[in-house]
């Protein structure tokens, strides 16, 4: 990360809250958490899905407390990230009437290139490194986890959105925000930003938790061992610390983008 990232205030800020961007993100996750609901019903095995309670119980019951819980997250990350100087610069410019074409080219390139890399390098490790590594542990295992086996693309498609916009409210907005502002009482730039190293230290841990995240899905499927735990977190972890810098660099907008990007090669294109 540079020593002065573009999305930053000159001056860390404490102004009121921009409610119209939490209001914007708030119903952007409650449409992603009902968009994702196909690929996540696909994703449960069959000896799970017997002991669920009923759809028409189990879906109202999900969309609420993900509701809830996103609107908690977004209402927090913003609070952190605007006394930091991390935004949503495009959106904030949309709110207020500003034209942001030229802010979104600024960021379509590098947001696209850094989903859609990091997703072939994650692929490759998973070829190379773990899909063999877990085959010689446990077979079984390694067919359940196989990203080749995927829910039709269109679920997945719907899926994308969830990580794209869910998952950076959740890890970026949220969580390194919030590690970022308590970074900056240990170290701080001269104008009250965090330092660098905090920004980085941030954005791997967020990274991790992004990774471990993703194992309660994981232990559905099959179980947990030291080499499916750490797949995890590399895998998902290599993503994430890309979509944080981009979110520390060039805005939440463009975290959302790569992870999108990301979660279309995933879920759609190796779907087909």
């Amino acid at each position: 990360m540079k020593d002065d990232h573009p999305t930053a205030a000159s001056n860390p800020t404490s102004g009121p809250m921009n409610w119209r961007l939490f209001f914007l993100l708030w119903v952007a996750s409650v449409i992603s958490i009902i968009l994702v609901l196909p690929y996540a019903l696909a994703m449960i095995p069959a000896s799970l899905s017997s002991k669920l309670p009923p759809l028409y119980l189990l879906l109202p019951l999900q969309v609420a407390q993900g509701a809830i819980f996103l609107g908690v997250m977004t209402l927090a990350g913003l609070f952190f990230a605007n006394r930091i100087g991390l935004s949503a610069p495009i959106l904030e410019a949309w709110i207020t009437g500003q034209r942001i074409r030229t802010k979104l080219r600024s960021i379509f390139v590098p947001s696209i290139l850094v989903g859609v890399l990091g997703t072939l390098l994650i692929l490759a490790l998973e070829l190379t490194v773990f899909q063999p590594a877990i085959r010689h542990q446990n077979p079984t295992s390694a067919s359940a986890l196989s990203l080749w086996i995927q829910p039709p693309a269109w679920k997945g498609l719907l899926a994308s959105f969830y990580g794209g916009i869910d998952e950076e409210i959740q890890l970026r907005l949220f969580a390194l925000s919030l590690l970022a502002w308590l970074g900056r009482f240990v170290h701080r730039k001269p104008n009250g930003r965090p330092s660098v190293p905090v920004l980085w230290i941030a954005n791997v841990i967020a990274a991790v938790l992004f990774g471990l995240g993703h194992l309660p899905m994981t232990s559905a499927l099959v179980p947990l061992t030291p080499l499916i735990i750490g797949r995890a977190v590399v895998l998902n972890g290599l993503l994430g610390i890309g979509f944080g810098y981009l979110y520390c660099t060039r805005g939440l907008e463009s975290a959302m983008l790569s992870h999108f990007s990301a979660d279309l090669l995933l879920h759609v294109v190796l779907a087909i």
